[in-house]
């Protein structure tokens, strides 16, 4: 009889920190941008992924690149500077945030391949609700029939990525008519209200939840 030695007891590589996810409410703009600044600062190789579901009180916040020329009135809603890509965009109470708190690396994901998740995400979303949404050249977001329905702008610091998307759900436009929405004059935007969909917000977060962690957790990411 042969018998065979042991196999060396090698260390397993340490498995990824779960995913976690924030339901955050109604929070304000600066206080949480400066929290996706600070995680993103302390992360170590153990630290969780994280993904952020909010809406903000109204704000106009304009790109580290963003140009003032843009914003052609504010009234009584401030404008914010902020670190992320993109121009200028409008948050508002009714519209759905989700900010990105990812490892990039651990998700073997370029910067372009999670603008492409995010994006697909919100198209995956519109046709659960019957409705046909794409992607323009040069011009990131999800669009139904021409009009902006999905901002993106995304900050990525030592291979981590943080902000994210927002999607229009129910909310007030108006604030939109003030600036070039994402630096193009005269873009019209559009809300699921406004295409026929009687969906709360939090019904809502949670299918795209659904569908961007299923992109999220897929090799290729197409």
């Amino acid at each position: 009889m042969t018998v065979m030695s042991a196999l060396p007891d090698y260390p397993r590589a340490p498995r990824p920190p779960a995913l976690s996810v924030r339901h955050r409410g109604l929070a304000d703009y600066a206080i949480t941008w400066r929290e996706m600044q600070s995680y993103t600062a302390a992360r170590t190789p153990e630290s969780a992924d994280e993904l952020w579901f909010l809406q903000h009180p109204p704000v106009f916040t304009l790109g580290r690149n963003g140009l003032t020329e843009h914003v052609r009135e504010t009234g009584n809603i401030p404008v914010i500077h902020v670190d992320r890509g993109g121009q200028v965009t409008y948050h508002g109470p009714g519209q759905l945030v989700v900010y990105v708190l990812l490892d990039l690396n651990r998700h073997r994901l370029g910067i372009q391949s999670l603008v492409r998740a995010l994006e697909q995400a919100v198209i995956d979303l519109l046709a659960d609700y019957s409705l046909p949404a794409g992607r323009r050249e040069k011009a990131p977001g999800v669009y139904v029939d021409g009009r902006k329905i999905a901002a993106l702008g995304l900050r990525v610091k030592r291979g981590c990525s943080y902000h994210g998307l927002s999607l229009n759900v129910d909310m007030d436009l108006a604030p939109f008519s003030l600036i070039d929405p994402c630096g193009f004059p005269g873009i019209e935007v559009t809300q699921l209200a406004d295409l026929g969909v009687d969906a709360p917000l939090d019904a809502v977060t949670v299918r795209y939840q659904e569908h961007l962690e299923r992109l999220l957790s897929r090799p290729d990411h197409e």
